[in-house]
């Protein structure tokens, strides 16, 4: 008797508590048929296992090792996992858009450190140049106006075209002037410029020194030394010329600024240097020999270095029938040599016609290659009109080309070139020492 009535007891609890939470009616004995008594004892379990809350949706069932909740507590689910799940859009939607958001922000991050780079990158240099290192013991550095970049005025004035710091020293064992081009600041461009500098003096119209080409900046440093034999009764009729140029590959090159400075101030006794303020640019200096276009292209693999001569411009109007003469030497000595096909009655011939030469990669450090114009002058005799010169023993623009054309293989490189005197290139290739130029792949 107390077996049944501990049974009806739990009977009328499941019943309660189904009718008050919503739970599975799990009442036991069923209510049909008159009960029986059970022949093992029974032990009963706590009703919160059973049963749900029927105003929550139900999720993923707990595993065996899931522990359970006790009786009439509801776990807090994530926020984030709530919050994805409250979105209607698939998955892969939600991946896509959280990978554009991430690439939005990167790129935002890149541009900023950029700008912030190249702000850096150009703003003049302040640092002083140190004095040539070639100078005598006979003679000291002397430093004019080392403060002169706090001395500027507006930058805004129109007159300003930047400034230019250079040294200047004369040998008076050699009677030669010695000219130490630093760097420059403040160049006037509306942007950036690939600047370079030509330097001259009055007594020698036709010798001249190019710098490198910089490209990208208004504050390049040179650092290049260039000498000119003046002697010294001419020195205070003496003119330097110095004349800043923005390349340009295809085009007339851009002036930047000019500077004459005469070199009847210059102490032998001293290394002047200083900064200088640079003026306007003035007319463009006359073309006396012209210019010569032609492209160079060398393979590594097979040696191969092809020269397209393409045309020239800007020569003499009384050279008849022009022609170019295409030299390539290893070692000072002559090795190949051909020539174009004559052009009459033109002072702007086109030629277009190329040539290639055999060069091992282990010889390209030793190459000369000497373009030279011919033409049928007033004695009725063919005469080099002009000459340019490209390898490692060159200078200014032509050395820029030829290491464009080490750095870029396989690619044919087209550019203008100045022509110069005759003299001139040749002197250069007997005393001029070589410079080791990268060779790609190195």
């Amino acid at each position: 008797m107390h077996v049944f009535s501990g049974f009806s007891k739990g009977k009328e609890a499941l019943s309660s508590t189904q009718g008050a939470g919503g739970c599975l009616n799990l009442a036991w004995p069923p209510t049909s048929g008159p009960p029986e008594a059970p022949a093992t004892s029974f032990h009963p379990q706590p009703l919160g296992v059973l049963c749900q809350p029927q105003g929550r949706r139900m999720g993923r069932p707990p595993g065996p090792s899931s522990p359970l909740a006790p009786a009439g507590t509801t776990a807090m689910p994530g926020l984030i996992p709530d919050l994805i799940s409250g979105i209607p859009w698939p998955r892969w939607a939600l991946i896509l858009v959280a990978l554009a958001a991430s690439a939005l922000i990167v790129s935002c991050l890149l541009c900023a450190f950029c700008c912030c780079r190249r702000r850096h990158k150009n703003q003049p240099r302040d640092k002083e140049a140190v004095g040539l290192g070639s100078a005598r013991s006979s003679t000291t550095t002397h430093l004019v106006q080392p403060d002169v970049d706090r001395l500027q005025g507006d930058p805004g004035d129109p007159r300003q075209w930047g400034r230019l710091q250079l040294s200047l020293e004369y040998d008076l064992g050699r009677e030669e002037v010695k000219v130490g081009l630093k760097q420059a600041a403040d160049l006037r461009a509306g942007g950036t410029a690939d600047p370079y500098v030509r330097v001259s003096v009055s007594t020698q119209p036709g010798h001249g020194h190019e710098t490198k080409v910089h490209h990208g900046t208004l504050c390049p440093v040179f650092e290049e030394t260039c000498c000119f034999h003046v002697p010294q009764a001419e020195l205070p009729r003496t003119t330097l010329h110095v004349r800043l140029l923005d390349f340009k590959p295809f085009s007339e090159h851009r002036p930047l600024g000019e500077l004459h400075l005469p070199l009847g101030a210059v102490d032998p006794q001293h290394v002047l240097e200083r900064w200088y303020q640079l003026g306007p640019p003035g007319p463009q200096e006359p073309e006396q020999t012209g210019e010569l276009c032609f492209s160079l292209r060398y393979v590594p693999s097979s040696g191969r270095l092809t020269v397209v001569v393409l045309e020239a411009r800007g020569l003499s109007p009384g050279l008849a029938e022009p022609y170019v003469k295409v030299q390539l030497m290893v070692n000072q000595r002559k090795w190949r040599k051909r020539k174009t096909s004559a052009r009459r009655g033109t002072a702007s011939p086109y030629f277009n016609e190329a040539f290639t030469f055999l060069v091992p990669f282990s010889q390209i450090q030793s190459v000369d290659l000497v373009l030279a114009v011919w033409a049928h002058g007033l004695r009725f005799r063919a005469e080099p009109v002009g000459k340019v010169l490209l390898g490692s023993r060159a200078s200014g623009q032509p050395l820029q080309h030829w290491a464009d054309m080490l750095a870029h293989a396989r690619r044919p490189i087209a550019q203008w070139h100045r022509l110069r005197p005759a003299m001139e290139v040749d002197s250069t290739l007997a005393l001029r020492p070589r410079l080791h130029l990268p060779l790609p792949g190195s």
